[in-house]
């Protein structure tokens, strides 16, 4: 069995069976969407059709415009066609945090080069969103209540011993977020003892968000933390 059917067969079984708050709600693209279970496995045979360990890089939890349009973390349908070769033909998104990560993974050699050392998942591996004051509908993180937090902790518990089941390394995990996100996942590997260390980055979002002068800078750091 490959990388890619291990997370092929990790998607299909993704399921919340908890109660949200009110006035949340879960965001998971691969049961919603035929296509975009279709473009995941495209994506995934293309670039994880072997069977060699990588590192964990984990995100926040997906967002609507990127793997909640196409299945596959920080990968909009721009970058999806324009750097992966894998066509989108109904809807054309665009995410900040997808620029500066495949700019990062240009820096590694290409998306060949890079998700052979690295697989990209999410602390929280389903979204969430809420209906703002204006009536939009915006993302959500897992931290952004506490009781958000609590009802989905057994969830990213068992998630992320679902990854560590694929053949993923254990002796470090990178984490994008250097606030809320590594706090959570650095006290949650201190209680569970999932990796050896967890090593902070900034989160592609803020970089783009506050940062974007900066860019190269960062994407220098990223380059260098990750070996």
């Amino acid at each position: 069995m490959t990388f890619a059917d291990q997370v092929i067969m990790y998607h299909d079984t993704l399921d919340f069976t908890g109660s949200l708050p009110d006035q949340i709600s879960i965001m998971n693209p691969y049961k919603s969407s035929l296509q975009i279970r279709e473009i995941a496995r495209a994506f995934y045979d293309k670039f994880y059709g072997d069977d060699q360990k990588r590192h964990l890089i984990l995100g926040i939890n997906p967002g609507r415009l990127g793997a909640g349009s196409t299945g596959i973390p920080f990968t909009d349908t721009k970058r999806l066609a324009s750097v992966c070769g894998i066509p989108w033909e109904d809807s054309d998104t665009h995410e900040p945090s997808s620029v500066f990560v495949y700019r990062l993974i240009e820096a590694f050699g290409g998306p060949e080069a890079f998700y052979s050392r690295f697989y990209i998942n999410s602390v929280c591996p389903l979204g969430f969103t809420i209906t703002n004051a204006a009536g939009k509908e915006i993302n959500y993180n897992y931290y952004d209540r506490p009781d958000l937090q609590a009802a989905v902790y057994p969830f990213i518990v068992e998630n992320i011993r679902r990854l560590l089941d694929m053949p993923c390394r254990n002796d470090k995990v990178f984490c994008l977020g250097t606030g809320k996100n590594f706090k959570f996942l650095k006290k949650l590997n201190d209680e569970y003892g999932f990796f050896g260390k967890v090593i902070p980055l900034e989160h592609p979002r803020y970089v783009m968000q506050y940062k974007a002068k900066e860019a190269d800078r960062y994407i220098d750091d990223f380059v260098k933390l990750l070996g």
